[in-house]
């Protein structure tokens, strides 16, 4: 409130006296001196109630907390149990309808079949009095019985139908919350080749089986060529590739590999870091001089966060590990390292990995049809995608190989044997297709054992920018579907 003397004699707003006044910006109302301190004091009490009423709510706030079995949840929970009680009704007087009809039809069948036999039996009296008859007659009785006594022992006049239209209400909860939306939700279902294509081979325009991929900030593809046994780097929008590594022939020589699995770049000391599958090593190329970072490892996959600590997948030890970049001793497990095997603390044959943001580690569990996700510090993962036995339904992966997040925490799976990107949310028991998921073919909407997997700007690990890079494994090549905006 804000007061200011008036200069001439009006009429106050409480007493209608003529007075000196002083006006009150907040109600435009004149007051003379003692009721405006009246006017005050009620400003002040009504303050004092909204005060009191904020009190009380902050309490009904910390009560709600508290309380699980809060008014509005009971409310809605009532509703709940109410529609599963309709529904279970709804359910049972269609069961207990259907086991009458089939009570009744069973009958009629049954009736249905014994006149059918009574007919056979007379003429079997028949032709026994009469006793005339030949090898046509047999073969017909028996043939008749038989038929009686399939049909008897395979009632195919009886059977179930399941509709594909629900009979009862379908009922969801609906929240005013904004969701947060994906920033792509489809891609072009046919791909651009950006590298390879040309059928197998070791040409600079070829591939031969690659496995992992690494895109840098200006989408120049690293390729992990691995039965040519060379790093091949694929500028962009280039028509051929040239070998920034191996390509001296399979071996274990210093400047040699052999069948690597996966490469990144580390982009602090522009060098790249390979995963050298046969050769049991994670060396390090920089300028065409090698240095073996870790031995003795039978690595596949790599990762790097954004801390700059090098993951490795390893699938004999069933396990990845941890090392802080220029610091190669024994490294910390991170997840797995319990045995090969299917509980939740076990792997079996990791693969591919991922790091999140948090050190979150994911990791595709090949031989256990899953991805687990190993929190930081974590005993044990969680299953982030399939884990639902070897299969090709929505709730199944096959062989995964690669695997991205994106920010919004959605997890992109290379399906390896389904020839199909699933994208699995999480919370969700099940995947969608992304692209693919056609026969195992080179048709521009196919693929063949997808490995690698990737979106533009690898820099920027924990965005899509848009763009899907897939390795196209038996099809020699790398595929790129472009988002649809």
């Amino acid at each position: 409130m804000a007061m200011a003397k008036a200069n001439n004699k009006t009429h106050c707003f409480t007493c209608n006296k003529e007075k000196i006044t002083y006006p009150c910006r907040g109600c435009s109302k004149e007051f003379c001196l003692i009721h405006l301190t009246e006017h005050q004091q009620m400003l002040n009490e009504e303050l004092n109630h909204i005060i009191n009423d904020c009190d009380q709510f902050k309490q009904t706030i910390n009560e709600q907390k508290q309380n699980p079995q809060s008014l509005q949840k009971l409310s809605l929970i009532n509703q709940i149990n109410q529609w599963e009680t309709n529904s279970i009704e709804i359910i049972q007087q269609k069961a207990q309808n259907c086991r009458e009809t089939v009570s009744t039809s069973s009958e009629i069948f049954i009736n249905d079949i014994e006149i059918k036999f009574n007919d056979l039996s007379e003429q079997i009296k028949q032709i026994h009095s009469e006793n005339e008859f030949n090898e046509i007659n047999l073969n017909y009785l028996r043939n008749q019985l038989i038929k009686i006594t399939e049909e008897l022992y395979n009632p195919s006049k009886i059977s179930i139908k399941e509709d594909s239209q629900p009979f009862i209400n379908e009922i969801s909860i609906i929240s005013s919350k904004k969701e947060q939306k994906p920033k792509w939700d489809k891609w072009n279902q046919n791909a651009i080749t950006v590298a390879g294509g040309n059928e197998k081979g070791e040409g600079l325009n070829q591939l031969d089986h690659p496995e992992g991929m690494f895109i840098d900030r200006k989408n120049n593809l690293f390729i992990a060529d691995n039965l040519n046994h060379r790093i091949v780097e694929w500028k962009y929008n280039a028509k051929q590739g040239q070998i920034i590594a191996g390509g001296n022939g399979k071996g274990s020589q210093m400047d040699q590999l052999s069948c690597p699995t996966d490469v990144i770049v580390d982009e602090q000391t522009h060098s790249i870091i390979i995963a050298d599958f046969e050769n049991r090593r994670v060396i390090q190329w920089l300028n065409q001089n090698q240095q073996i970072l870790v031995e003795n490892i039978d690595c596949r996959g790599l990762a790097i966060d954004k801390h700059g600590y090098l993951y490795v997948s390893d699938w004999v030890k069933n396990e990845v590990r941890r090392w802080k970049m220029g610091e190669y001793n024994e490294g910390v497990i991170v997840a797995g390292g319990n045995g090969k095997g299917y509980k939740l603390k076990q792997l079996n044959f990791p693969n591919f990995i991922f790091v999140d943001e948090d050190q979150s580690v994911y990791v595709t569990d090949e031989n256990n049809h899953r991805v687990m996700k190993w929190k930081k510090n974590a005993r044990e993962g969680t299953i982030a995608a399939g884990g639902n036995g070897q299969g090709g339904n929505l709730k199944q992966l096959n062989h995964p190989q690669g695997v991205v997040v994106d920010d919004l925490g959605q997890i992109y799976v290379a399906d390896f044997q389904n020839h199909r990107v699933m994208r699995w949310c999480e919370g969700k028991n099940e995947g969608e297709i992304v692209v693919g998921g056609y026969s195992g073919e080179n048709q521009s909407n196919q693929l063949n054992g997808l490995c690698g997997l990737s979106f533009d700007d690898e820099g920027n690990l924990y965005v899509v920018e848009g763009n899907l890079y897939v390795v196209d494994h038996s099809n020699h090549r790398i595929q790129k579907f472009e988002i649809i905006s």
